[in-house]
């Protein structure tokens, strides 16, 4: 890992780790258990690189979580301008609207002004 990249994650890691929380809150807030064994994402467990964006030309920091078989479950990307977007994986029905299923949720906005969102799918009756 470049000395650059090391310096863009710490100054991002506070930021991040909110976003990370503010994931974390969202997948509690819908109703799952601690039995569900759905852990937040985690902003260390990440793992950054960096990519330019082809519209801006802006570097920007991109980071992928993981599950233990080497699955990708989730992303976290820093734009140029301030702004974020990120996806965690939740891949589970709804605690309690059976009609539904939650693919992940979803993270964005501003480190002033972070939306997030399930991302759910209907279950077909």
């Amino acid at each position: 890992m470049t000395a650059a990249l090391e310096q863009l994650i710490a100054a991002k890691r506070d930021f991040g780790k909110l976003v990370c929380r503010r994931i974390g809150e969202n997948i509690a807030k819908l109703g799952f258990s601690m039995q569900t064994n759905i852990n937040p994402p985690d902003f260390d467990a990440a793992e950054f690189s960096l990519v330019t964006d082809p519209y801006t030309q802006s570097q920007d920091l991109v980071g992928y979580w993981y599950n233990p078989d080497k699955q990708r479950i989730g992303q976290i990307k820093f734009h140029g301008d301030g702004s974020f977007y990120a996806e965690y994986d939740v891949v589970r029905p709804h605690p309690s609207k059976t009609q539904f299923f939650v693919e992940a949720i979803n993270a964005w906005g501003q480190q002033d002004n972070i939306k997030t969102e399930a991302k759910l799918l209907d279950i077909p009756q």
